[in-house]
């Protein structure tokens, strides 16, 4: 019997993060796509709030399907009879009150709760959590506008909850602390200000639940210098391209490659990544980004708690590297999501079966 899957993929909140989602998700839909196993629903949300469920993700299969209001598209689910939902929203309200509505409405999802991706979005929420479990993190404060602020030279500001490297400044003098400030600002009603961490090295980790153990994955290192390129901006990550579409950037061994596991660096960082995941209530999966000192110490920066199922999602980069294909990662935590709410029973209404009439 086939599983009905149903991707979740745009943005509430603005194009540039529907159409990241849209990058990710046609990567995803289509290499996971089993028709034995599986049979794949698409809802996508555009920045307008309305929803759509198109055949597939080509630009003409989005503008030809009719959109729908968020109670409509409820009952259009229910419908459906979804048994398992995959996140592909990567906006803040996509990572918590999307998956949220998830649980009310009894459809179980893999990867992490609304809770935790609220968590791990904070910067400096994240980073208290997993230094209580004994994480080394840099030290600093969360700051709001108008609020002084006194820190010690260099230091890095960044927006609390904005992802790719947005707002992100290295201030070296202290008159540059306000323009750094204001920048982080645009992006987020609060900053983080904290100690710079000399490199060293810059890996992210991934952790994997498995045959009910934490699996460390391969690191992945990103190409950063202490002189040349001592942090890793934002068109580092992800660049726009002629047309305007989205490309994703890191994806070469210009800017990342993936680490030996006899690397000494490899043992320490999935300790602490295991302490995270453990502290930060994480599920199915995590990706944590740590800075190596000249000593070796490896020091928590951020929290990434959400994946793609794309081929060139750095989940399943690294999980392809310890010999784990993309179908057995998706399988697993397709199964896994399965499992929590074993009673699925669906509660029919008239709002319900006007729909499916």
């Amino acid at each position: 019997m086939t599983i009905r899957v149903l991707h979740l993929v745009g943005s509430a909140v603005s194009e540039f993060y529907a159409d990241l989602s849209l990058l990710y998700a046609r990567g995803a839909f289509t290499a996971t796509a089993d028709v034995d196993k599986y049979r794949f629903e698409i809802a996508y949300v555009s920045p307008d709030g309305r929803w759509r469920f198109p055949a597939d993700l080509s630009p003409e299969a989005l503008e030809a399907s009719a959109p729908m209001s968020l109670a409509e598209a409820i009952a259009k689910i229910l419908v459906l009879k979804v048994e398992v939902m995959i996140p592909q929203m990567f906006c803040l309200p996509g990572m918590t009150s999307y998956r949220a509505l998830f649980d009310v409405i009894g459809i179980p999802f893999v990867g992490n709760a609304p809770d935790v991706m609220a968590l791990g979005a904070h910067k400096g929420r994240a980073k208290a959590v997993v230094a209580a479990a004994g994480v080394a993190v840099p030290a600093g404060r969360v700051v709001s506008p108008g609020v002084a602020v006194d820190a010690a030279m260099p230091a890095i500001v960044k927006p609390a909850d904005a992802d790719n490297s947005l707002g992100l400044t290295l201030v070296r003098e202290e008159r540059d602390l306000d323009a750094a400030l204001a920048e982080a600002f645009v992006h987020s009603p609060q900053a983080i200000v904290e100690a710079y961490i000399e490199l060293g090295r810059e890996v992210r980790c991934g952790i994997i639940e498995r045959d009910g153990e934490l699996l460390g994955l391969p690191l992945e290192e990103y190409r950063v210098d202490p002189v040349g390129k001592p942090i890793r901006p934002h068109d580092d990550k992800i660049r726009r391209g002629d047309k305007g579409d989205l490309a994703l950037v890191a994806k070469d061994v210009d800017h990342a490659w993936i680490v030996d596991v006899d690397d000494p660096i490899t043992a320490v960082v999935w300790e602490a990544a295991r302490r995270c995941h453990i502290a930060l209530g994480c599920r199915d999966y995590s990706l944590f980004d740590f800075r190596i000192d000249p000593e070796g110490r490896p020091w928590f920066l951020e929290a990434s708690l959400y994946n793609s199922f794309a081929p060139s999602s750095v989940l399943a980069m690294m999980a392809a590297a310890a010999g784990i294909s993309l179908e057995s990662l998706f399988a697993d935590c397709v199964q896994r999501a399965l499992t929590r709410l074993p009673d699925r029973t669906q509660i029919e209404s008239p709002l319900v079966q006007d729909v499916s009439a």
